[in-house]
């Protein structure tokens, strides 16, 4: 009897299946420039992405989050989901800003997945530089991003987004 019971439990335990864990990474630190397809204004909401071959890192902001006056040494804070979103894109190939900006855009590459992010915060600090342009520094605290599949993307190497620019109209 024990000699079954020991065949059994070793084909349950040789068959288990980890559910295709798969940890991801998505790294855009290296990545330096932050592109938009409009000019960057505080009275407008601010599309803000950055390329890193096939993928994308997605950044929507609300108005009057990059205003142009000088923010208090912790910065404005905009939750994620909420009034602000991240979405993390994977494309077919490598993709180009003329994807996001042109209208209709182009058929290739295609996006094979698109995962939003469940929560975190984007943070803002802005300082003057002269009296018409102002540097805002965008950086990133607590993102999570959870797959189609549920599984958590675990490790996300951007804290500081970068720096744009605006100026006052």
């Amino acid at each position: 009897m024990k000699k079954y019971l020991l065949i059994v439990c070793s084909i349950l335990f040789f068959n288990c299946n980890d559910g295709d864990l798969q940890i991801e990474t998505v790294d855009f630190d290296s990545i330096d420039t932050i592109e938009s397809c409009n000019d960057i204004s505080p009275t407008t909401e601010n599309v803000l992405f950055k390329i890193n071959g096939d993928e994308a890192l997605i950044l929507n902001l609300p108005s009057q989050l990059l205003n142009n006056e000088v923010s208090t040494a912790t910065g404005i804070e905009s939750a994620v989901p909420g009034s602000s979103q991240i979405t993390y894109r994977i494309f077919s190939e490598t993709v180009s800003s003329s994807y996001f900006c042109d209208s209709p855009p182009p058929l290739t590459p295609t996006f094979l997945e698109e995962i939003e992010a469940e929560g975190g915060s984007i943070i803002v600090t802005t300082v003057e530089v002269d009296s018409v342009t102002f540097s805002h520094t965008i950086q990133l605290s607590g993102v999570t991003f959870l797959n189609e599949n549920g599984s958590r993307i675990t490790d996300l190497q951007v804290n500081e987004f970068g720096t744009v620019t605006t100026t006052v109209e």
